[in-house]
């Protein structure tokens, strides 16, 4: 179900859950216009944060010539096609008893924009483990933006309008991952 506000067709938050799912596939060709990309980043920066460290920022790519510099230095590539991207910044401070709440205010940002992403009507996918494993891509993909040494690129999310529909994993049943008063082991 969508819903109006101020003339505005959206989709509903329950909805957005629902057809978020990750895209691998090619995208159009289609600009994704600023606004746009401020926006789901405005929906990022909008997520919780463990003592309000805001310990999360965002740099938006929509210059094909930087979009090529960065896709030169993922590898195996993906996303290559996406005529825009969201790096995700983090930067380790720590907060409540010397304790860093980075991953949790990052997931929160990232999960948002996904939302928003989908609202909007564009695709995306979630890389994190791709870029920031043993070959630090993450590290080459911060040369490429000028990022400073104290922030970490912990993600990468390209974004544009899907070629085709997005493959929709099979889950788990509700009753085999969720119950009430207690843990119990799902029926065979």
């Amino acid at each position: 179900m969508f819903i109006a506000i101020k003339g505005e067709i959206i989709m509903e938050v329950s909805e957005a859950i629902r057809s978020r799912h990750s895209y691998r596939g090619k995208y159009r060709s289609t600009p994704v216009p600023r606004e746009d990309l401020i926006r789901i980043m405005q929906a990022g920066l909008a997520a919780p944060s463990g003592c309000n460290k805001q310990t999360t920022s965002l740099i938006a790519v929509d210059d094909p010539q930087i979009l090529g510099e960065i896709h030169a230095v993922i590898e195996p590539p993906v996303g290559e096609t996406a005529p825009a991207a969201i790096c995700v910044l983090t930067q380790r401070i720590n907060a409540y008893r010397d304790r860093c709440f980075a991953v949790q205010d990052y997931s929160a940002a990232i999960q948002n924009m996904l939302l928003a992403i989908v609202d909007l009507g564009y695709q995306s996918c979630w890389y994190e483990g791709h870029i920031t494993d043993a070959d630090k891509i993450n590290e080459k993909i911060a040369a490429v933006l000028n990022v400073p040494n104290d922030y970490e690129v912990v993600c990468f999310l390209p974004v544009g309008i899907a070629e085709s529909e997005p493959a929709i994993p099979r889950k788990k049943s509700f009753e085999e991952r969720a119950w009430f008063n207690g843990f119990q082991f799902p029926c065979a």
